[in-house]
């Protein structure tokens, strides 16, 4: 049973008039927040408040860089050279870091958004180039994605960290990937459910996956996706489950 959990999730979504998800009320439950970078979503203005509320909760920062496409969420794949996807993620790193450093902070790990993540998970050239970014900004940095994922072996080569995680709120294949969005059943939206999920991987370190077969994972950390509708009583039902089940909850920097 794991007796040191993280919480993460996906925040700093909003885009100038627009608003998504709850961030100051998520904040109240997670130990670590990935930020969108302004280019997936988020902007200069939304990356600042972000990062300044995240420090005034001690919540460690990550950055969460994605496609350049606004419209689709990041969500939409595209075809880049691995040459290309350093530069779009070095970029959007560095953007971040610009803010977390003038807030009197240090950035705590990267973890991919979207179809840039789904992508590289299953390519190692890409999740390569991504593990190259963020080390040549700081060495330091931990790289957050799936157990199973290309990242792992990518993270270990390159020299950096790496936090394995585990998502509440998606339902899984055999092979350990996520269920397509496109597939009915990928999102869970049932608070209880995704509490479930989190306490039987937390206790056994695994999960049922879509087709009913059990997959077993060692994870550090937990996401719940900010723009799920339920995030927010999903998170609070997570925390109070894990603490009542003695799973202390802390940021992954002091479980890496």
């Amino acid at each position: 049973m794991a007796i040191a959990m993280d919480i993460n999730s996906d925040l700093g979504e909003s885009f100038g008039a627009y608003t998504i998800g709850n961030d100051g009320k998520l904040m109240e439950y997670i130990t670590s927040a990935s930020v969108a970078c302004g280019w997936h979503a988020g902007d200069p203005v939304v990356m600042e408040k972000t990062v300044a509320l995240a420090m005034e909760k001690g919540i460690g920062i990550g950055a969460h860089p994605g496609y350049p496409d606004l419209m689709g969420f990041g969500r939409r794949e595209m075809m880049l050279k691995p040459s290309e996807v350093y530069a779009y993620v070095l970029y959007q790193i560095g953007a971040l870091q610009a803010f977390v450093r003038a807030a009197g902070g240090r950035l705590q790990h990267v973890k991919p958004h979207g179809a840039l993540y789904n992508q590289a998970c299953k390519d190692q050239s890409l999740a390569t180039e991504i593990c190259r970014a963020a080390r040549d900004i700081d060495p330091n940095l931990i790289i957050l994605a799936p157990y199973s994922s290309a990242f792992r072996p990518a993270a270990e080569k390159i020299g950096l960290p790496f936090a394995a995680e585990f998502f509440a709120d998606r339902a899984y294949l055999p092979d350990g990937n996520l269920v397509p969005r496109t597939r009915e059943g990928a999102v869970i939206h049932d608070a209880e459910l995704a509490c479930a999920r989190v306490l039987k991987m937390a206790q056994q370190g695994s999960v049922t996956c879509i087709d009913g077969s059990e997959l077993k994972m060692r994870c550090v950390s937990v996401c719940v996706h900010g723009d799920n509708a339920a995030a927010l009583e999903s998170v609070r039902k997570i925390r109070e489950a894990l603490e009542h089940n003695k799973v202390e909850v802390k940021p992954m920097k002091e479980l890496v």
